[in-house]
Order: structure tokens, then C-alpha cells, then sequence
């Protein structure tokens, strides 16, 4: 989840280096592909191979089956998808890297790693661009949201939906978070994308860029004081053993993004492209249902845990320390026309 920083290999990386850097994620990946092939319909070649870092009950899991149910029952069982969960398959970037190069048919990702391939996709996480989690679904589910998905395109990928992650929120060892001033000198543990690191060093924080699998140990270890997460992670990465204050900054509300690569869509027909972007956008009520229930359900176990949670009651003050961070990426016409209509559709709550 949430990791790397590096853009997947294209004409500009020498074609050796690149395949010598992901060759044996192929090997396995090609082995789980024709591990599936007795299990797809004879048409179909194979089912699509779909990988997620998420656990298997996770929400963004049970929607990618969810997609894949809708397709097999909408084809006569001609189309499916054979989902590895659990991160089977390795990191994010790593399994991004692959889904390009066409070893991967579709991928679950945060939008972190897509950040240095596609400028657009850092407008979602801008810091307090969406007011609430509806005021994002209403702009993500518009027309705005399907042309930051029809960005990825030119980039090997085919953006199928967006999936939500939450309201991300401070989490640290030493104190509460209340006020901007509280942030200075604490290590924040962040994905690896630059707009994340912009945002905590405008707070005045020490952002450390680090894979989430890696962040219980550091927190454990002193090596960070703190993250920012949404509820469910927080508490099923066991971070709330470590780091018991809680502050709902809700500085961040971004989605995950479910891609396809285009190498494999290149080789479908129309027909089967419309059912594909059908099933992807029947997915995302369901996975929202499931994420509404699993929010709740981590919020109360952390709160019969004993962590200390706190308002913010000025987030604005916060808005206003990190504003600047929205001139080093609304760098073209078009992201500041996006901006300014996402915005726009958040007026009055």
C-alpha cells in the first residue's frame, strides 16, 4: 500500500534495466496467470489477474470480486477476475510497474504511487480540497473524476473507478494534535509521493516517506512519532499500539483508483469494454457500503481501546498553513479549471 515514488519503466529507462528490475515479479505473475487458465471461460483466454496490497476482507477487495461476479453473471461466465489480495504480489509501484507492461490486467491502487506518473492525480489529495467525504464522492462521481481517470491513459493504464479511502488524520507517541504549532519537530511517517511530503513540511514536521507495512515497527522502535491514516488503517495495521493519540484533522480525503492496464484492454472489443467499465463503476456503491460499515466497526474498537482521540476545532488554521502546497501542483489550465469546479460543487456544506 501506498508506496514508492518511482515512475514505472517506459521509453526513457533502457529496456534491460527494466526488465532485469521486475523480472522475477513477471516469473511470479506469469505463473499465476496460467495457474488461472482452467478456471475462465473458453473465450475468454484467461480471467483477468487483478492484485491488491489489502487484506481479503477489505473493502476495495470485495468490490474488485464484486466487479468480477457482476462480469461472469453478465457473460455467462466469458469474463471473470482472479484476484490476489494481501499484497501476494508485491508493493504497489512494484505491481504498477507490471501492470504496464501488460503482465497485470488490473491493479487497486492509492493514488500516491500514481502521483509522478500523472500531475492530475495529485488533485484528489490536495490538503482540504473536499469538505466531506460526500462533497468527494459528488466530484469523483462527475465528469471531473473521469477525466482525472482518462489522464492515465497516455501512461499505459485505463482508469476503471475510484474507490474510497477515508478521511486521513493525524496519529503520533507524544501529544495531541490541536493546533498547526503541535505538528513542529515530530517525524511523520507519509506515502512516498512528493505532495505528501509538501504537506507535513509545511506544518513544520519531518515527513519520512516509508512503505505503511513498515510503520508499526517504526513507530514501535522510535524511528517515526507518528503517520497519517484513515480509521480502518490506523487499527488494522495495529498503529493505535504504538501511537494513542488521535487527531481528526480530516486534512486529507483522497480516493484509491482501480486501473486496467491498457495492453490488456487494447485486446478486448468495444462490447467488452463497455462491460468491463459497467461492472468497475457498479462496483464503487457496494464498495462504498462496505467501507461506511468498516469505518464504524474500526472507530468503535479503537475507541474501547483506550486511545485518546481529539477534535480539531480550527482547521482552518491548518488549511491556511498548507495552502501554498496547491501552487507547486495546480501547474496547468486544466488542473486549476478541475480545482475551481471541484470547489465549486462543495459550496454550502
Amino acid at each position: 500500500m501506498e508506496t514508492g515514488m518511482r515512475k514505472p519503466a517506459s521509453a526513457d529507462v533502457p529496456a534491460s534495466a527494466a526488465a532485469k528490475g521486475i523480472s522475477r515479479r513477471l516469473v511470479l505473475v506469469a505463473g499465476a496467470a496460467g495457474a488461472g487458465l482452467s478456471a475462465c471461460g473458453v473465450r475468454s483466454g484467461r480471467d483477468f489477474l487483478s492484485t491488491d496490497t489489502h487484506p481479503e476482507e477489505y473493502p476495495t477487495v470485495q468490490a474488485v470480486k464484486e466487479m468480477g461476479r457482476l462480469l461472469n453473471v453478465g457473460t455467462d461466465g466469458r469474463l471473470g477476475i482472479k484476484i490476489y489480495a494481501g499484497g501476494q504480489l508485491g508493493s504497489e509501484q512494484d505491481t504498477l510497474e507490471i501492470t504496464v507492461f501488460g503482465g497485470l490486467d488490473l491493479n487497486r491502487v492509492n493514488l500516491a504511487p500514481l502521483n509522478s506518473i500523472e500531475p492530475l492525480t495529485t488533485l484528489p489529495a490536495l490538503p482540504f480540497l473536499f469538505k466531506s467525504n460526500a462533497h468527494m464522492r459528488r466530484a469523483l462521481d462527475s465528469a471531473i473524476g473521469d477525466e482525472i481517470l482518462a489522464s492515465l491513459e497516455p501512461h499505459g493504464l485505463i482508469g476503471l473507478c475510484f474507490y474510497d479511502s477515508g478521511d486521513r488524520n493525524f496519529y503520533n507517541t507524544r501529544r495531541p494534535i490541536r493546533t498547526p504549532a503541535d505538528m513542529r519537530g515530530l517525524k511523520i511517517r507519509v506515502p512516498g509521493s512528493d505532495l505528501y511530503v509538501s504537506m507535513i513540511r509545511a506544518l513544520g514536521a519531518d515527513a519520512t516517506p516509508m512503505s505503511i507495512a513498515e510503520v508499526y515497527q517504526a513507530l514501535v522502535q522510535g524511528v517515526i512519532d507518528g503517520a497519517e491514516n484513515n480509521w480502518p488503517s490506523y487499527e488494522s495495521g495495529r498503529h493505535f499500539e504504538a501511537a494513542r493519540y488521535y487527531s481528526l484533522t480530516q486534512h486529507v480525503i483522497a480516493p484509491e483508483v482501480l486501473v486496467m492496464s491498457k495492453s490488456r484492454w487494447d485486446k478486448l472489443d468495444e462490447a467488452d469494454r463497455a462491460l468491463v467499465r459497467q461492472a468497475a463503476k457498479a462496483s464503487v456503491p457496494y464498495m462504498r457500503t462496505l467501507w461506511d460499515q468498516r469505518v464504524e466497526e474500526s472507530r468503535a474498537r479503537l475507541m474501547a481501546s483506550g486511545i485518546e482521540v481529539n477534535e480539531v476545532e480550527d482547521k482552518d488554521a491548518f488549511a491556511a498553513v498548507m495552502r501554498p502546497v496547491w501552487d507547486r501542483y495546480i501547474v496547468s489550465d486544466q488542473a486549476q479549471r478541475l480545482v475551481s469546479q471541484i470547489e465549486a460543487m462543495g459550496e454550502g456544506e
